[in-house]
């Protein structure tokens, strides 16, 4: 569902009346064009995959991880901190292994966003809370450099939503007025922030539907495939997932 902007003043203003044609995609990672990359199944998988106390691996995690995806900790502290801060029966690699091989792509958001950056000739700039070793293994192997110009991935920025100083970043390095930008995100507060900026957001729940908004925002996607099946493949997968 797409949200409206705030009209106001401030360094991002939207002008009242007819909204610009958007020039910019701001699109979160997890949830959106990946799952999510090690949020609260996949570490309980993990927990019931190693013989984990799951409820202590969530105490630690909770603990450490903003620090982690903030880009201040490297994963081998916080594996240290919250896995192997005791003798285990499996190795550091074997577990980072299995925290990598727990991110999947969604085919159809990623070709969503892929065809309209090539007709509207869009920037497209990732604004994700992700930690650095997690953020680069996704951005390889999914390839997602070549859907996306900028990545302001809360490792490297040293920001995380909801701070609303990193979507002013987002701005300031993608060099677009915030009227020109269309934010997809999966997590509602996170879209009304950006929306305090007078950046036009889309609450993102499956391809459809994010397709129906963004028509609604002037970015139809004229492509004729539409693929409900991948559609309901998104929604199963995205519900229930949070960190």
């Amino acid at each position: 569902m797409p949200v409206k902007p705030r009209v106001g003043r401030g360094p991002y203003p939207i002008a009242a009346g007819a909204a610009r044609r958007a020039t910019c995609l701001f699109v979160d990672i997890g949830g959106v064009l990946l799952t999510n990359g090690w949020e609260h199944q996949s570490r309980q998988r993990a927990a019931a995959h190693f013989r984990l106390n799951l409820a202590d691996l969530e105490e630690r995690h909770r603990t450490v991880f903003t620090t982690y995806e903030e880009g201040r900790m490297t994963l081998t502290d916080y594996l240290s901190l919250v896995i192997f801060y005791r003798k285990r029966a499996f190795t550091r690699d074997q577990f980072r292994r299995f925290m990598f091989a727990e991110s999947e792509a969604y085919p159809d958001m990623l070709e969503l966003v892929t065809r309209l950056k090539d007709r509207y000739r869009l920037k497209v700039v990732a604004v994700s809370n992700e930690a650095r070793e997690l953020n680069e293994h996704r951005i390889r192997t999914f390839r997602l450099d070549h859907v996306v110009d900028a990545f302001v991935s809360s490792c490297f920025v040293h920001l995380r939503k909801p701070d609303v100083d990193i979507f002013r970043l987002a701005l300031d390095i993608a060099h677009t007025n915030a009227d020109r930008v269309v934010y997809i995100e999966n997590t509602g507060l996170f879209v009304e922030i950006a929306a305090g900026l007078g950046i036009r957001g889309v609450l993102h729940r499956n391809t459809r539907t994010t397709r129906k908004a963004l028509e609604r925002l002037g970015l139809p996607d004229q492509s004729a495939d539409a693929a409900p099946s991948d559609a309901r493949a998104h929604d199963r997968r995205w519900e229930g997932r949070g960190r």
